[in-house]
């Protein structure tokens, strides 16, 4: 949270995990572990955070092998994107709270940016979980 994102219109990180939505045809539950393929990554600002949402197929899911960047995905499962988009800019407007917004020209980035994102915030929280990084209010316990 104390990194701005100078791509993402200088947006804060929002202090929890990446967040991966699976597209394929399995009805999975919520939680569940599983091997993907990171697809395509959505900078969504939440109340001014950035809240990196990456897409992702199951290895083990029938269209895998023929989605392999976000072109593949508008491709395979066509406006899946774009109703992910809608439905995480819109969730939190019953509830009261602003819709949300997303950086990157509110597109989806490919799959070569989404791989980056990945390996930029896992190799954050190893300088956590390794404290060579102070951790403010996060809890590492």
């Amino acid at each position: 949270p104390s990194l701005a994102n100078s791509e993402v219109d200088g947006a804060f990180g929002d202090n929890d995990p990446v967040d991966v939505v699976e597209i394929g045809e399995t009805r999975r539950k919520i939680g569940e572990i599983l091997k993907v393929k990171p697809l395509a990554a959505l900078a969504m600002i939440d109340e001014g955070e950035l809240d990196w949402k990456i897409v992702a197929i199951s290895l083990d899911d029938p269209r895998a092998s023929l989605v392999n960047d976000v072109d593949d995905v508008e491709k395979h499962f066509p406006g899946t994107l774009t109703a992910i988009r809608d439905w995480f800019r819109d969730y939190k407007i019953p509830d009261g709270k602003p819709a949300n917004k997303f950086g990157l020209g509110n597109k989806a980035a490919n799959k070569e940016y989404a791989l980056k994102v990945i390996t930029e915030t896992n190799e954050s929280w190893a300088k956590l979980v390794k404290r060579s990084i102070p951790a403010g209010e996060l809890s590492l316990a």
